[in-house]
């Protein structure tokens, strides 16, 4: 299954945001304390409670991060995809993690060690303010989802989702969408039930706003589809 050559890890770090002022010098420390992990679907590359060793950044493929409460239920807090990382925060507290994070498909992920990432730090206060960058937007958009979940109907959540989804030109009215990982997992990340979510998407269809095929979702239109979730 996972057959893929190793990455060159210099290479695809000097790519992320986070490190592309290093200079080749610099990546070369950082890549030092860089492991690779292969993920097949399903595996948990950490579960709440266990220590941090780094951050992790994605290289392909789909993580969920989860919270699961004693009687078995779960509520997906993020879903990363390739290029964008997670665990730094809890790396800089120096505390166990605090979700649990499962490979939805087959992935790979590069494990950068809490240690090169403090020498960095030390060496150039760059890299600093761009961690510093990375946790701030993470924490705004952590509150935009609680504010979404606080003060927004299920229907307005689930079409704020499916138009940040869209991949389209700023004048475009249409966009296919493949979501991310099953229907269950997505309605948990808007703090829905697989059923409410269900029905939302089939009332959305049956409104003409939208098509639905699988994971597959095409928006027929996407200034009435906003234009629905603002009424």
């Amino acid at each position: 299954m996972m057959a893929r050559p190793r990455i060159p890890v210099d290479d695809f770090l000097a790519n992320l945001p986070l490190f592309r002022h290093l200079d080749g010098a610099d990546i070369a420390r950082v890549a030092a304390g860089v492991r690779e992990i292969a993920a097949p679907r399903g595996t948990a590359l950490f579960r709440r409670g266990d220590p941090c060793e780094g951050f992790h950044v994605v290289v392909f493929g789909r993580i969920k991060l989860a919270l699961n409460s004693p009687d078995g239920a779960e509520k997906v807090i993020e879903l990363m995809g390739p290029g964008q990382s997670f665990g730094e925060a809890v790396m800089f507290l120096e505390v166990p993690y605090m979700v649990t994070a499962t490979a939805l498909i087959d992935s790979k992920l590069l494990l950068v060690a809490r240690e090169a990432v403090f020498d960095e730090i030390d060496r150039d206060a760059r890299f600093a303010r761009r961690m510093l960058a990375g946790l701030s937007m993470r924490l705004h958009r952590f509150i935009s989802d609680l504010e979404a979940v606080s003060l927004r109907s299920g229907t307005e959540r689930v079409i704020g989702y499916l138009l940040a989804q869209v991949q389209e030109a700023d004048d475009a009215d249409r966009g296919q969408i493949t979501l991310p990982a099953k229907k269950g997992v997505i309605a948990s990340r808007l703090n829905l039930t697989h059923e409410h979510f269900s029905r939302i998407l089939h009332e959305l269809a049956r409104r003409d706003l939208i098509d639905v095929n699988g994971l597959q979702i095409q928006i027929r239109d996407a200034a009435k589809l906003r234009q629905y979730g603002s009424r």
